[in-house]
């Protein structure tokens, strides 16, 4: 049975006292035993959120890394750093890592193959933009970011892997796709899956929602038969919006 995920991309926010503020107070809360729970700080304090969590029921994420084992990349964090510390969760592809940063498919196939030689969880995002759902484009681009990005990997890497669904044109915005799109589209990607590789890995794979997800729509959206949970942004950096979401499964 598949997991349910609720995972908090800190983005670039959060110094070190904010962090361990943020983090002191989730640890207060109970947390669902059915619902793993994630929390992506920047860099700068990986180690320390994971030193803070490391007795309570929190997984702590990186958000992002190089492709590269190592060598002359200024400014960059790899795969290893981040085991060396406890991580052993990576977002990858994130909309805005592809936007600001030139992130391609090819690329994220090689951070993809990176993060599995040291064994760690992917969290994969991908999505269309606003006028690719103009043009009705949105079930093509979504298919060539899985086919380009991640389905180069083998069947039995997929139990390492959870997919992160993220309309562009709703992060961010205050827009949301209504529920009914976002099971549309989790529908179509595992159906992509079930093609590609098979049945079971399809029905396995935690596939989250990312798109300004609230306390107000959480519900709803979750409620979804393919739709296991969400990649959170803004609203994670608040404690009490971020538990509201994990607590919104039926």
């Amino acid at each position: 049975m598949r997991k349910q995920i609720v995972a908090g991309n800190w983005k670039m926010n959060c110094d070190l006292a904010e962090t361990e503020a943020l983090l002191n107070v989730l640890k207060s809360q109970i947390i669902p035993e059915s619902t793993q729970v994630m929390v992506a700080p920047p860099f700068t304090n990986l180690q320390h959120a994971f030193q803070s969590v490391k007795d309570h029921p929190i997984t702590v994420a990186a958000q992002n890394m190089h492709q590269a084992e190592n060598g002359a990349y200024t400014g960059e964090v790899s795969a290893a750093m981040l085991k060396s510390v406890g991580i052993k969760h990576v977002i990858l592809g994130h909309s805005e890592r592809r936007a600001y940063f030139g992130e391609n498919n090819a690329l994220l196939a090689e951070k993809v193959a990176t993060a599995f030689r040291y064994d760690m969880t992917v969290i994969f995002c991908f999505g269309e933009e606003l006028i690719d759902r103009q043009h009705g484009r949105e079930f093509d681009v979504v298919k060539d970011q899985l086919k380009h990005g991640i389905f180069q990997i083998s069947e039995n890497d997929w139990k390492q892997v959870i997919l992160a669904y993220e309309p562009v044109w709703a992060i961010g915005t205050g827009e949301t796709a209504s529920p009914e799109q976002a099971q549309e589209m989790h529908a179509f990607i595992r159906r992509t899956i079930a093609e590609h590789f098979s049945e079971a890995t399809a029905k396995e794979v935690s596939i989250l929602y990312g798109g300004s997800v609230k306390p107000g729509n959480a519900a709803e959206i979750f409620g979804k038969e393919d739709v296991d949970g969400g990649l959170i942004g803004g609203a994670s950096l608040d404690a009490e919006s971020f538990m509201a979401i994990v607590n919104a499964f039926k």
